[in-house]
């Protein structure tokens, strides 16, 4: 299942896309340094963290998107940063229930 895919299916809001991914898994994490070192490339990386920093994070693991949980907001640097990187979207649910609900979908 694509990154799109899942987005649809779970009603995640889309904020910015690039070409579509399979994520192989989920990881969820918000302390920048340890999802840099642990952060399993194709992933769907479930976070609060939406600024630059989190998407630099997630370019260096190759992650195949960010999902931001509880309603949070990416700031206007991480969405310009996105660019050409990785797809990045919005969820109103919690971290765990939204992480379990894509490793349904996978």
């Amino acid at each position: 299942m694509t990154t799109d895919q899942i987005a649809k299916e779970l009603c995640f809001e889309t904020v910015h896309a690039e070409p579509d991914r399979e994520p192989q898994g989920v990881y969820c994490c918000d302390l920048l340094s340890v999802a840099m070192a642990h952060a399993p490339a194709d992933s769907a990386w479930v976070t609060v963290i939406g600024n630059a920093n989190a998407v630099a994070v997630a370019s260096l693991t190759d992650v195949a998107c960010i999902i931001l949980a509880d309603g949070y907001s990416y700031d206007e640097a991480a969405i310009a940063a996105a660019k050409g990187k990785v797809s990045l979207y919005r969820s109103t649910e919690p971290i765990y229930e939204t992480a379990i609900a894509i490793g349904k979908l996978l």
